[in-house]
This record gives C-alpha cells, structure tokens and sequence, in this order.
C-alpha cells in the first residue's frame, strides 16, 4: 500500500464511524417533544379552514381564549385530516366558556394518524356571525 492509499482508508473509516455516532445519537436521543402553534382569529365566518399542521400521530388539543361574536354565544370547532379524497371530519367540539372574559375553551381529539390537519369554524352551521378569538393554541 502507498501512502495515499492509507491515507484514503483512515478518512474513510473516519467518515464511517463519524456517520455511526451520529446514526447511534439520534436512536439514544430522547423522543421529540409535542409541537404547538399559536395565532388568532379576525372575522372567522362558518365553514373558515385554519391553517394545516403535520402531526406524527398523537392526540391533538385545541385551545381559544378570548373569544366574540354579535348573538350566539358559542363556536363550533372541528378537527379534520387533509386527504386525498373527501376529509374526515372528527367530533364537533362547541366552545362557549372563552366567551366569559379571559376564560378558554378547549378540546381534545384522540389520535388519528399521521398525517395534515387543520380545524374548521362552524362547519356547516346555520351561524352567520364571524367569530373573533384573541389567542388559540393547538397542541399535537
């Protein structure tokens, strides 16, 4: 062997088990924890669609505070997986407690995959005031 030669074989076996420490800190790593999201709602009319989040599987909880509209003192929330084909609609959750000053509201939904979700104000109702909600969360 030359000198190169031996020279290329330490660089490789360096590369090699530098790539095994890393493959082997990223197996012993702790699991990643739950990610979240934060925004509000302006005039949220019915049937309005947030926007989409991937979820590696999981519970999802959603979160308002805050919440207003002229009349009806409730808002319908609706969990849905964006798919191929007509989207699965999950359990109508009704949020009325974030209409008491500083109150909130939530719900949770059991897990349901991976995949991209979103939620969706007042689907199909017979609501026609937009609801406004000062802070919402949504944990997954």
């Amino acid at each position: 062997m030359t000198d190169s030669t031996v020279v290329r074989a330490g660089k490789r076996a360096m590369i090699i088990g530098t790539a095994a420490a890393a493959a082997a800190v990223g197996v012993l790593a702790a699991p990643a924890q739950a990610s979240s999201w934060s925004s509000y709602l302006t005039n949220a009319g019915n049937d309005f669609e947030s926007r989409r989040w991937t979820d590696d599987g999981g519970s999802t909880t959603i979160k308002f505070t805050g919440c207003y509209r002229d009349g009806t003192q409730a808002v319908a929330v609706m969990l849905r997986k964006d798919t191929l084909g007509p989207d699965p609609r999950y359990t109508n959750a009704s949020f009325t407690n974030c209409f008491r000053s500083g109150a909130t509201s939530s719900s949770a939904w059991d897990d349901h995959g991976r995949g991209n979700y979103y939620f969706v104000v007042d689907y199909g109702s017979n609501v026609y005031a937009p609801v406004s909600v000062n802070s919402l969360s949504v944990y997954y």
